[in-house]
């Protein structure tokens, strides 16, 4: 069940953060990029500070678009993800989540860690305010106004994108701050007590009442439903985290008009920021133009007399397609997936499906670039 907007307990937590950007240091540099630390909430009545790198990219070209960069499990605030993105002409800021300084070991002013048994632990509702994932969003949403202050950055054209537990908080995070203008989130998304690596684990381990209240509290279920900028959604058929079909019933919460989908088959996990849909996608919504034209969008699957189809929404022309299908169901992790024919006539994309039921199956299509990018899946039989 999705919460309406007014059922939200983190805006609760979001609103009482301040108005004005939080005091920041500045450290060493290395080229086009510089450490910083900056304020963020208290942990049990204490001040924490962030550790993040702050990117920018060469001076002489006026304010410039922006964007904040959220690690996943296991990572920490990665200076060459920064870097990548100054050295493509954006300010950026690539923060730690899990009280880690620039060595990657915890500070004495930090946030809680990142291990799982921390982030799911048993918290009353009074306690919300220190548990990880809202201090991981506090991060990310004071990073936020700190690069919108700052005079090489354009407050109007900032995004986020982030990876696994980072993509998570992506989902989160853009819609709780309307101030994105565009999202990207790489495998993380939301119903994670539906399916995904924690519903058999971590959260079976909760007694029934403190699962729903996690879930109340930081699924992102709660706020993607919010999020009206631009967004990619980026994810693999055999992501063992966050599987296809919670994917899906989180994309399904963003109008369909500005959500874009990448489903691949095969696609691997891991702290990887150089997909190149990413950074084309951005540059389409924060630096649009002739030379940044938008990914193709692709409309809904048809089905009518054996034969699959979509239309293609927006951007194009689409270069080549593919049709996926798979008869297996369960977990997905163990689908075996085999590639059919399929053709591109005018602004659609069809294949004529083969007779097996159970089948799911989805296109994807590259443009004249390379980039790719998917319809969703659908299954036809059991699922």
């Amino acid at each position: 069940m999705v919460p309406g907007a007014d059922e939200v307990p983190l805006k609760g937590l979001v609103a009482t953060l301040p108005e004005t950007p939080p005091a920041a240091s500045y450290g060493r540099r290395d080229g086009l990029v510089q450490e910083v630390w900056y304020e963020s909430v208290p942990l049990r009545g204490k001040p924490t500070r962030v550790f993040g790198w702050l990117g920018r990219p060469v001076a002489g070209g006026g304010r410039a678009p922006a964007m904040v960069l959220v690690h996943g499990g296991g990572g920490r605030a990665f200076a060459e993800w920064a870097r990548h993105w100054a050295e493509r002409g954006y300010v950026a800021l690539a923060m730690d989540t899990a009280g880690q300084g620039p060595d990657g070991k915890a500070h004495e002013a930090g946030g809680p860690s990142q291990g799982d048994d921390v982030k799911f632990r048993v918290f009353s509702d009074a306690e919300a305010a220190d548990m990880w994932t809202w201090h991981a969003v506090a991060a990310v949403l004071r990073g936020h106004a700190l690069v919108r202050s700052l005079p090489e950055a354009d407050p109007e054209r900032t995004g986020i994108t982030g990876i696994s537990w980072g993509g998570y908080l992506t989902c989160l995070c853009a819609g709780l701050d309307p101030k994105f203008k565009v999202a990207v989130p790489v495998y993380g998304c939301g119903f994670l007590g539906h399916n995904s690596f924690w519903r058999d684990r971590s959260l079976a381990a909760l007694d029934e009442e403190s699962r729903e209240r996690w879930l109340r509290w930081f699924d992102p279920a709660t706020t993607a439903g919010g999020i009206r900028c631009p967004v990619l959604f980026l994810n693999g058929t055999h992501d063992f985290a966050y599987p296809p079909d919670s994917y899906r019933r989180t994309y399904s919460l963003v109008p369909e008009e500005v959500r874009t989908l990448s489903l691949r088959v095969d696609l691997d996990h891991g702290h990887i920021w150089t997909f190149k849909e990413v950074d084309a996608f951005a540059d389409s919504v924060l630096r649009p133009g002739e030379g940044s034209p938008p990914l193709v969008r692709m409309g809904p699957l048809e089905l009518m007399d054996g034969k699959a189809s979509a239309v293609i929404a927006a951007g194009g022309p689409v270069a080549s397609v593919e049709c996926h299908v798979t008869t297996m169901t369960g977990d997905w992790t163990k689908r075996v997936w085999r590639t059919i024919p399929a053709e591109v006539s005018g602004k659609a994309v069809s294949a004529v499906l083969p007779a097996e039921r159970p089948l799911t199956y989805f296109f994807t299509v590259k443009d004249g670039r390379g980039l790719v990018t998917s319809t969703s899946w659908r299954s036809e039989g059991a699922e």
